[in-house]
């Protein structure tokens, strides 16, 4: 007789199964910067100012060297274009995924405080998830904070 460790089901996944979540996560890490850079580059403007480099290089806790690279990529990608003495802009490309991340970080913010965690730890934390939660996920946490507020 096998051990009892043995003879348990597997806590593996079918291997494509298990590749697409590590793809998902890999794809998530590979936009989440550009995400982080036009959603900060959207709320300095936002907020009456010009999105320099040294202004997102405090903000974001990096060097100016790093924003450099970041942003070189970024306009190359169309979501940016800098300007000589004036700062970085958005494109319209650039602009509408700041409004989807803004939206995405207050859907996983709110769904947070919905269950309990309090407002610092919340705002920290969906910094991070909106990255990598799914569409049908995000509607799930959406559709809880709904219900949660009375409205579902």
């Amino acid at each position: 007789m096998p051990p009892a460790s043995l003879s348990r089901k597997s806590p593996l996944l079918a291997a494509e199964a298990h590749a697409e979540g590590f793809v998902q996560v890999r794809e998530a890490r590979r936009s989440e910067l550009v995400e982080d850079y036009v959603e900060l580059i959207a709320d300095l403007i936002a907020d009456g100012r010009e999105a320099r480099q040294v202004d997102i290089a405090t903000r974001l806790g990096v060097a100016q060297p790093t924003v450099a690279k970041a942003l070189k990529r970024m306009v190359k990608e169309g979501w940016a274009v800098q300007r000589p003495y004036r700062g970085v802009f958005l494109t319209p490309a650039g602009e509408a995924l700041a409004v989807e991340m803004r939206a995405r970080h207050q859907t996983v913010e709110k769904f947070l405080l919905a269950l309990g965690v309090d407002a610092d730890s919340a705002r920290r934390d969906a910094e991070g998830i909106e990255h990598h939660v799914s569409e049908a996920t995000l509607a799930a946490f959406e559709a809880f904070v709904r219900k949660a507020d009375g409205h579902g």
